[in-house]
């Protein structure tokens, strides 16, 4: 899953979520919501007019209710954003507001059967031991399993975005997957590669706080953009980081500003 992608353009559709969101409803006491509200759902397959489409490797398409009634996922190309309202076993996601990236074909193809099934339809809801499925009356449908959120410990935390300044950058095209990083408990260290040199250092973390000892790293030269991704991310170590786990996305922030995003790998 792009989560990267997924988090900057859900952030910008917010806003229009939360004014959808005033208007009257029953959005939290119906049976529906709470099977449904608060998960994480990643979405498995699309079926519409009798044909099932598998969401494509990769795609990250997915679907988060909260206790507030507005609903952020991704198409499986772009982001989007809803108001849910719920009443009795049935959910109805409308006011649905999306960014507009093309992507490829498949996931097109994807996107539009799950966004025409999703919105602006009224759906049965069916949750029960971590799947979950969404029936409209003419028999099309959405098939989901509840996504776990990730542990900060043993989880390969894949670089995806970079910020200082202000400004986030995603990755440059040669540095994309190949800067990440592993926190193991047992051993206080963390490990991994920065764009081009593999890493290890000791990681003590505390209150919402990763304290980095000097990086160790080997002696490799690269192609000068995973060389700037690795002067970045350097930059974390030999001092105190904040971080935030959200889901699947862990942010990195150094006492001077500068963070790093990255997303919860297999």
């Amino acid at each position: 899953m792009d989560t990267q992608r997924l988090t900057l353009a859900v952030l910008t559709l917010l806003p229009l979520v939360m004014a959808c969101g005033s208007d009257s409803g029953d959005t939290g006491s119906a049976p529906a919501a709470s099977g449904m509200s608060g998960v994480h759902w990643r979405v498995d397959s699309v079926t519409v007019d009798g044909t099932t489409l598998q969401a494509p490797a990769g795609a990250g398409a997915g679907l988060r209710i909260g206790a507030d009634g507005t609903a952020v996922g991704d198409y499986g190309c772009n982001a989007f954003g809803a108001k849910a309202a719920f009443s009795g076993d049935r959910v109805e996601l409308t006011h649905a507001r999306q960014t507009l990236m093309a992507c490829a074909p498949r996931l097109m193809a994807f996107e539009r059967a799950m966004s025409r099934t999703l919105t602006d339809r009224s759906l049965t809801v069916r949750a029960e031991d971590g799947r979950l499925t969404l029936t409209a009356r003419d028999g099309d449908r959405i098939r989901l399993t509840e996504e776990k959120d990730a542990s900060l410990y043993g989880t390969k935390w894949t670089i995806t975005s970079l910020r200082a300044d202000g400004t986030a950058t995603n990755l440059p095209q040669r540095a994309t997957g190949s800067a990440y990083l592993t926190f193991d408990r047992k051993t206080g260290e963390v490990t991994g590669r920065l764009g081009c040199n593999h890493v290890t250092a000791r990681a003590t973390v505390r209150d919402g706080r990763i304290t980095l000892g000097p990086a160790s790293t080997t002696r490799m030269m690269c192609d000068a953009s995973l060389m700037d991704t690795e002067k970045s991310l350097l930059r974390l170590f030999s001092g105190t980081a904040t971080y935030r786990l959200d889901h699947r996305t862990l942010t990195l922030t150094s006492e001077n500003g500068e963070s790093a995003e990255a997303v919860a790998g297999p």
